[in-house]
């Protein structure tokens, strides 16, 4: 199984997020909750594409939050590098067919 983790950035990011949005005092454990299924499946995200290619994405507990992380296969690893507001113009975009 593979190991979850959030990168500094991505912590970062989402007690901004928990500032700026007035979220619950349990999203953190909302976003871990979102999270687990990569610890099985750590390329079940979509894949994101241009500037954020080789990344993927899981949407969080509510439907606009995007985590952006990154399977780094051989360590068996999936580190989540941001956490974003999908809302936003500049949030991570996903590859187009």
């Amino acid at each position: 199984m593979a190991s979850v983790e959030l990168a500094h950035a991505a912590r970062d990011d989402l007690e901004t997020l928990i500032l700026t949005h007035s979220l619950p005092s349990d999203t953190r454990a909302r976003v871990a909750r979102s999270l687990r299924g990569l610890e099985r499946f750590p390329r079940m995200g979509a894949p994101l594409g241009g500037r954020w290619e080789g990344f993927r994405f899981l949407l969080g507990p509510w439907r606009w939050m995007i985590l952006v992380y990154v399977h780094l296969e051989e360590e068996d690893r999936a580190v989540v590098v941001t956490v974003q507001d999908g809302r936003s113009s500049t949030a991570a975009t996903a590859m187009r067919p």
